[in-house]
């Protein structure tokens, strides 16, 4: 049944009622209080270009069990949530939001005592919002993430506890003007308890800034953060994703990913602010557009926990000093490169698992413990900073290696290939060309292949000890 709403009187008497209620807003109200959607009842805009639900000290629209709010624009005060949840019932049923322009923040955030939720979200506009103040904050590698602007967290730790989730053609913030805090933000309450899973998530443009303050280790944001807890079968970022902020990174994934596509340019202008970064597990990632940062330490990929089966990048440039273009600390699959893999820095500091420590801005590193099944580059790796490695394998593993351009090390005191410290690589069909340092360095380290191994540097063609 069909309710018209022209005032806030109206709509207050419509909550009232016993029997669900599809109410419709035909003008612009202002709510001076929050109000509380009932069990099955939905929200609706005649025309969204003037239906416009306004809530001018508080929280807006609290969801119960089984309600829909389309076509509108909600406001409240950025640091408000416009959407959020009010119930614990055991089946709280189906959320339906399409539609929808905001200011403030979509907080779908199940509690103790609900086993049961659907979410269905489709054309989400959040043009501000402050998610820094609420306290419920995933906890993991020395870190407390802030929630985000349209937030999904199972923060029951029952293992039976499930929020089922699609959310397509998600948009935050506007360029030069970030949503605060995370961006999109879907998380479980941790990894044996409480639940997302997600067949389908898809975004526009978004644009975050954590407002971190720079030195601060144990606290981080994403514009896109998939959480343990969460997994998610086909994930499309349709737009570009841009990070502004302290330890802001892009994407960001502790739980699991089946198919991860990135059609736009992935990009960070903070210090720490790594473009892709993946401690969880991610079957396939593909990033169809270049991945740039500027900010001091901030990486282009790296693989710090978990697992990638296959990663596909178009191309990566790193501006800042410490700020190393891929590094891997695990074993992997295949990574390839498109076109180049470009460093500009030297030595700077930047955030590992909630320590800032201090690295050179390397093209390629590989630590101990890490693997890499398959490297291939059909460009060049580049460095341009000084005392800095383009290719570095220290102590890990790279079984097949190809580069179809150079790898160069522009800077003084810089390497273009080194393997070390028990370091296994093969080296075949490279061409490493180090202009103020040396081109190979093999110490401590072993080459399986070095079939076509070209080299020339400063101070000798390969260097061994």
């Amino acid at each position: 049944m069909k309710a018209k709403i022209n005032s806030f009187e109206e709509l207050v008497a419509a909550l009232d009622q016993d029997n669900p209620l599809n109410l419709e807003i035909q003008t612009s109200i202002l709510c001076p209080y929050a109000i509380v959607l009932p069990i099955g009842f939905s929200l609706t805009g005649l025309d969204s270009a003037r239906s416009i639900l306004s809530f001018s000290n508080s929280d807006g629209i609290c969801l119960t069990a089984n309600n829909e709010v389309s076509n509108l624009n909600i406001q409240t005060t950025p640091g408000n949530r416009a959407i959020y949840l009010l119930s614990h019932h055991a089946d709280l049923g189906t959320f339906t939001l399409r539609n929808l322009t905001i200011t403030g923040q979509v907080q779908i955030l199940t509690r103790a005592g609900s086993l049961k939720t659907k979410l269905i979200a489709d054309n989400i506009d959040i043009v501000s919002c402050d998610s820094r103040r609420y306290s419920e904050q995933p906890q993991k590698y020395g870190v407390n993430v802030y929630q985000g602007a349209f937030t999904v967290y199972n923060y029951n730790s029952n293992p039976d506890s499930v929020i089922q989730a699609r959310l397509t053609n998600i948009s935050l913030g506007r360029k030069g003007a970030p949503v605060i805090g995370t961006g999109l933000f879907i998380g479980g309450f941790g990894d044996n308890g409480g639940w997302v899973l997600a067949d389908e998530l898809s975004t526009g443009d978004i644009y975050t800034n954590g407002m971190i303050p720079y030195g601060q280790p144990n606290l981080i944001t994403a514009a896109v953060f998939i959480l343990n807890g969460a997994k998610v079968k086909k994930l499309n970022n349709k737009g570009s994703v841009t990070t502004y902020g302290v330890n802001d990174m892009v994407l960001d994934a502790w739980g699991q990913v089946d198919r991860w596509i990135a059609e736009k340019p992935i990009t960070s202008y903070g210090p720490s602010g790594i473009g892709f970064v993946n401690f969880g597990v991610v079957d396939y990632f593909e990033s169809k557009d270049k991945i740039e940062t500027f900010g001091l330490g901030a990486r282009g990929f790296n693989q710090y926990d978990g697992t990638i089966n296959q990663a596909v990048f178009e191309s990566i440039e790193t501006h800042g000093n410490g700020s190393i273009g891929i590094q891997v600390s695990k074993p992997v699959g295949s990574i390839s490169i498109k076109k180049d893999l470009i460093t500009h820095g030297a030595i700077g500091q930047t955030l590992v698992k909630g320590v800032l420590v201090s690295l050179p801005a390397d093209g390629f590193s590989i630590k101990p413990g890490g693997e890499v099944k398959q490297l291939s580059i059909a460009g060049n790796i580049i460095t341009h900073g000084s005392g800095v490695h383009s290719f570095n394998v220290e102590g890990g593993t790279v079984k097949a290696l190809s580069v179809k351009g150079e790898i160069i090390a522009e800077g003084r005191n810089s390497v273009a290939v080194s393997v070390t410290q028990n370091g296994t690589s093969s080296l075949h069909k490279v061409s490493a060309i180090s202009k103020l340092g040396i081109a190979v360095l093999i110490k401590k380290g072993i080459v399986t292949d070095r079939t076509d191994l070209k080299a020339r540097g400063d101070k000798g063609d390969i260097v061994e000890g």
